[in-house]
C-alpha cells in the first residue's frame, strides 16, 4: 500500500466516521490537520520522483562518460611526454 492510497483510505475512513456524527467541522479541521503534517513532510509525487531519478542516471552515465575521456586524454599526455622524454636524450646526429 502506497502512501497515497494509505491517505486516502484514511481520508475515507475519516469522512465514514464523520458522515454517522454531526461533526462536520472536526472533518474540515482533520483534513487540514492532515494536509498540513504532509505538506511538512516534504513528499514529492511518483511523477517528480521518477523524473529526478532518469535525470540522476543521465548525469551519472554522461559523468562516467567525461571519466573515461579524462583517462584517455591522460594517458595520451603520459605517451607524448614519454616520447618528448626519448628525443630529448637521446643523442642527435649531424
Amino acid at each position: 500500500m502506497n502512501a497515497t492510497q494509505w491517505m486516502e483510505d484514511l481520508q475515507k475512513n475519516i469522512s465514514d466516521l464523520i458522515a454517522r456524527s454531526p461533526a462536520a467541522d472536526l472533518e474540515r479541521n482533520v483534513r487540514a490537520m492532515m494536509a498540513q503534517g504532509f505538506s511538512r513532510l516534504d513528499l514529492v509525487t511518483r511523477e517528480e520522483f521518477d523524473v529526478q531519478a532518469d535525470l540522476l542516471a543521465r548525469t551519472l552515465a554522461r559523468a562516467d562518460q567525461l571519466a573515461a575521456q579524462v583517462s584517455q586524454l591522460e594517458a595520451r599526455i603520459n605517451m607524448l611526454e614519454a616520447g618528448q622524454g626519448k628525443a630529448a636524450g637521446a643523442p642527435t646526429e649531424l
